[in-house]
Order: C-alpha cells, then sequence, then structure tokens
C-alpha cells in the first residue's frame, strides 16, 4: 500500500459502514482543511464556554465556602 501526500487544499474523506441484522448504516464525511480549522474554532468555543458556566456556577462556593457546607435539614 502506498501513501501519497495530499495538496493543501484536497478535502479529506471519511467513511463508516455498520451493519447489525437486518439494519445498515453508510455515513461518508468530506472535510478541507480550512473546514477542519472551523470544526477545531467551534470545538473550541464549546469547551471554553462550558468552562466559563461552571466557573460563574462554582463562584458561590468559592466566595462563601461556610455556605455551602450547611446543608438544610
Amino acid at each position: 500500500m502506498t501513501l501519497t501526500p495530499s495538496l493543501a487544499g484536497d478535502p479529506q474523506t471519511a467513511t463508516i459502514e455498520l451493519t447489525g441484522g437486518p439494519v445498515s448504516f453508510r455515513a461518508e464525511l468530506r472535510v478541507t482543511p480550512k473546514g477542519l480549522l472551523a470544526i477545531g474554532g467551534l470545538v473550541t468555543g464549546v469547551l471554553l464556554s462550558t468552562a466559563a458556566l461552571v466557573w460563574t456556577a462554582t463562584s458561590v462556593a468559592r466566595r462563601h465556602p461556610l455556605a455551602t457546607r450547611i446543608r438544610p435539614r
């Protein structure tokens, strides 16, 4: 098997085929390098916004550690 280097603008392709009993599924994805950068940017944005939400949600516990230890009965 010989691998040839792709050009900078060539799309990359991934294919998956799943079969289970009478059901089969096939998906093919083609992405350019610019598309991969865009996907990476979107994933980074989601992860950073999630970190910001967790930081905000736990700010009371960081500012008032005693208040978070008291549990109502």
